[in-house]
């Protein structure tokens, strides 16, 4: 799976890291659903550097068709929610 980060590039990430994404990302919808402001910054930093972490990332000159478009790590708790699908930030 391609997975970019907007404003940063993008990382090769294997399906079977998913689990660990989804349980951040779950995380992340209940916080957003709650306003929760400072849980939504802490879960959405730790989704971030989890796909940073478990991603190789793809060369700079490289633009492969992305699977997963993640928000850019500055952005609001209303940019994030406007990106939800019904799964979340992560699908399945």
């Amino acid at each position: 799976m391609i997975v970019r980060i907007m404003g940063e590039g993008q990382v090769r990430l294997e399906d079977s890291h998913l689990a660990e994404l989804n349980k951040l990302d779950d995380e992340l919808l209940a916080e957003l659903e709650g306003g929760d402001e400072s849980g939504f910054r802490r879960t959405f930093n730790a989704l971030l550097d989890a796909v940073r972490r478990l991603g190789v990332p793809l060369p700079d000159d490289s633009l492969e068709p992305s699977d997963l478009i993640l928000p850019a790590p500055d952005a609001s708790l209303e940019e994030v929610r406007e990106m939800l699908s019904d799964d979340g930030l992560i699908p399945g």
